[in-house]
Order: structure tokens, then C-alpha cells, then sequence
């Protein structure tokens, strides 16, 4: 009984978990802001703040592992590595100044940003959104 007990409480956290995040980021794309307490996933892209690597909590130019063919290198966190970064972290709040510079970026625009114009991609560490306005 005490181990279903437990696998219960992990299974219902994991989905709390998962809940908050999802409610967090689809707030955050209609509200058309982005502050420290908004949950993005690795590969969130603002226009003119950058792509969002969640293991690091800011944004960068480049796709999280993202392999340069001519370097033979990957890049994350600002940094390239001769392997794509592994990490358990998919999901996270942007630091301070990560917060900033998208809420920012995003001011820049003029637009809020709706729920409906995300781009969808695939990619290695997790899902992925990209926040646009429309044209």
C-alpha cells in the first residue's frame, strides 16, 4: 500500500506539474508578455529576443543544440560543444534579464501576441513554440 501510495503522489504531481506549465505559457501568449514567472520550453522563439534554452533560463540567437555542419559543433547556452548538451530540464522560467528582454522585444512588435500564432516545431530536448505577431 505505501508504494501505490507514493507512485500516486508522483503521478498527480507530474501532472499539477504539467497543468501549471501549460496554463502558465498559453497565459502568456494571450496576455502578450512575458515576465519571471512565465514557463517556457526549450525552443520558445520571440521575435527579437531569440530562441529559449531551458536548462539555461535565457534566450540566444540559435535553436537549443542546434549543429553548425561546417564547425561540427552543437550549440547551447552560448556555447558550442562537440555533443548536443543533455539535460533533464525541458521547461523553466526565463531569469531576470531573459524576462526583460523578451517583454521587451515583444513590446517592440506594437502587437500583443494571440494564442492561435505559434509555430509548432519539433526538435531535440522537448516541445517547442515560437511567439509571432501576425502580419
Amino acid at each position: 500500500m505505501k508504494r501505490s501510495s507514493s507512485v500516486r503522489r508522483i503521478l498527480l504531481g507530474g501532472l499539477a506539474t504539467g497543468a501549471l506549465a501549460a496554463t502558465s505559457a498559453a497565459d502568456a501568449q494571450t496576455a502578450g508578455r512575458i515576465t519571471e514567472s512565465t514557463y517556457l520550453t526549450n525552443e520558445d522563439h520571440v521575435p527579437g529576443a531569440g530562441h529559449y534554452h531551458a536548462p539555461f533560463r535565457a534566450f540566444y540567437p540559435h535553436p537549443y543544440n542546434h549543429y553548425d555542419s561546417v564547425r561540427q559543433l552543437y550549440f547551447y547556452g552560448g556555447t558550442w560543444g562537440p555533443a548536443p548538451h543533455r539535460s533533464i530540464v525541458n521547461i523553466s522560467t526565463p531569469g531576470s534579464d531573459a524576462a526583460r528582454l523578451a517583454a521587451a522585444a515583444l513590446a517592440a512588435q506594437n502587437r500583443p501576441v494571440s494564442g492561435n500564432n505559434y509555430i509548432h516545431r519539433n526538435g531535440f530536448g522537448g516541445t517547442s513554440r515560437s511567439f509571432s505577431t501576425p502580419s
